[in-house]
C-alpha cells in the first residue's frame, strides 16, 4: 500500500491540525483489509503508536492522546484522517500513516508536526 501523508504544520499550544493519508493507488479492496494507524517519532525517541482503526471503524488510541485525538477512515475514499485537538509541546514529532495486515506493514513519508509553547 502506497500512503501519501499530509496536514503536518507548526501550531501553538492549545491549537489544532488534521492530517490526511491517501492511498490513491491502492485497490479499494485492499485498502479496506488493512488497519490503518498513525504513528508519531520525536527527536530521540522511538517511533510509537497513536491511534489505528479497523475497516469497521474500531479505534484505539495512546492514553497521552485520548480526548484529544480522533482518528477516522473513508473507505470509499482511501483515505485516514487524525483530527488533533488541544495539542501540547510534547506531541511535537514526524507523523507517520501506517497500513498493515496479516502480511505486511506499509508506512508513507513523514509529516513534522510542531507545537510552540
Amino acid at each position: 500500500v502506497q500512503l501519501q501523508a499530509s496536514g503536518g504544520g507548526l501550531v501553538q499550544a492549545g491549537g489544532s491540525l488534521r492530517l490526511s493519508c491517501a492511498a490513491p493507488r491502492t485497490i479499494t479492496s485492499v485498502f479496506n483489509s488493512n488497519v490503518m494507524g498513525w504513528y508519531r517519532q520525536a527527536l530521540g525517541k522511538e517511533r510509537e503508536l497513536v491511534a489505528d482503526i479497523t475497516r469497521g471503524g474500531y479505534t484505539n488510541y495512546a492514553e497521552s492522546v485520548k480526548g484529544r485525538f480522533t482518528i477516522s477512515r473513508d473507505n470509499a475514499k482511501k483515505m485516514v484522517y487524525l483530527q488533533m485537538n488541544n495539542l501540547k509541546p510534547e506531541d511535537t514529532a514526524v507523523y507517520y500513516c501506517n497500513a498493515r495486515d496479516s502480511r505486511s506493514s506499509d508506512w508513507g513519508q513523514g509529516t513534522q508536526v510542531t507545537v510552540s509553547s
